[in-house]
């Protein structure tokens, strides 16, 4: 949201050289792995070797990818990473990862299915945990949810093998109030709270996706609020101000009061 940025891009050597550090010192016993915004496509083959190591060392190791690679504006959905990333993200990434959140575009993006109704966002989920994923949720879409035009749609999906071998699958909608502004960040901090609440309520996607939404309706609205205030009357909030208000929503993060309710498909 920014007009300047600066710093390093890491590559996938300088990735595989912490990596091998942390082996050396055998610190690499992890519960979780979280991924977001790449530009690099060998930097994302790293993370899928780094992945598939872990999960040898551990089988329990639970994989949360955030395919970032675009978004819809107006409608019109355009891709903001290179697009070779795609076919990584399809072919290697998603097959290795057991929740991953994109957005309808990404999702679209991902199966090559475009989505105009619930019904067929449904489908790409399914579509989606057949390549691998257990957990499926889109954090995003513009479908017109029973609430109507000042909320925005998001759709879970949970698979899960019961021990007969059979599949069960939970599938939730959340409709959580729009918010007048343009946030950065959003996204990161749905994939974190996502990967905590589910690691807390493993198996209830609906209790995990309220909590989640709940506490990001606490961020945004305290974040707008106080953004406002420091604009001034009448003037639009620019991007220093429209910094997501994380620290001072620190027990709402923890603790967040329920004030998006999900409804079971």
């Amino acid at each position: 949201g920014y007009a300047h940025w600066k710093g390093q891009v890491l590559n996938s050597d300088e990735l595989h050289e912490l990596y091998e550090g942390l082996k050396l010192n055998k610190v690499n016993q992890y519960d979780y792995v979280l991924t977001g915004y790449t530009r690099d496509t060998s930097f994302l083959a790293m993370v899928v070797d780094i992945v598939q190591e872990l999960k040898q060392q551990n089988s329990n190791l639970v994989y949360v990818c955030d395919p970032v690679m675009g978004d819809k504006w107006n409608g019109e959905g355009s891709m903001y990473v290179p697009e070779d990333l795609l076919p990584v993200y399809r072919d290697k990434v998603v097959p290795v990862a057991d929740i991953i959140t994109p957005n309808q575009f990404e999702a679209e993006l991902l199966t090559g299915r475009k989505i105009h109704t619930e019904k067929e966002a449904l489908e790409v989920m399914d579509m989606l945990h057949a390549m691998g994923p257990e957990t499926v949720v889109i954090t995003s879409s513009d479908l017109q949810g029973p609430l109507g035009n000042d909320y925005l749609i998001a759709l879970g999906s949970h698979r899960k093998t019961k021990a007969d071998g059979t599949k069960m699958t939970q599938r939730i909608r959340v409709e959580s109030p729009k918010v007048d502004a343009v946030f950065v960040g959003t996204g990161d901090l749905f994939a974190a709270m996502l990967l905590a609440w589910t690691h807390k309520h493993p198996n209830n996607l609906k209790v995990a996706c309220e909590k989640t939404v709940s506490a990001m309706q606490h961020v945004l609205q305290r974040t707008i609020k106080s953004a406002k205030a420091q604009a001034g009357e009448g003037n639009k909030p620019n991007s220093a101000q429209l910094e997501l208000r994380m620290v001072q929503s620190k027990k709402d993060i923890e603790n967040p009061e329920i004030i998006v309710k999900a409804t079971v498909l």
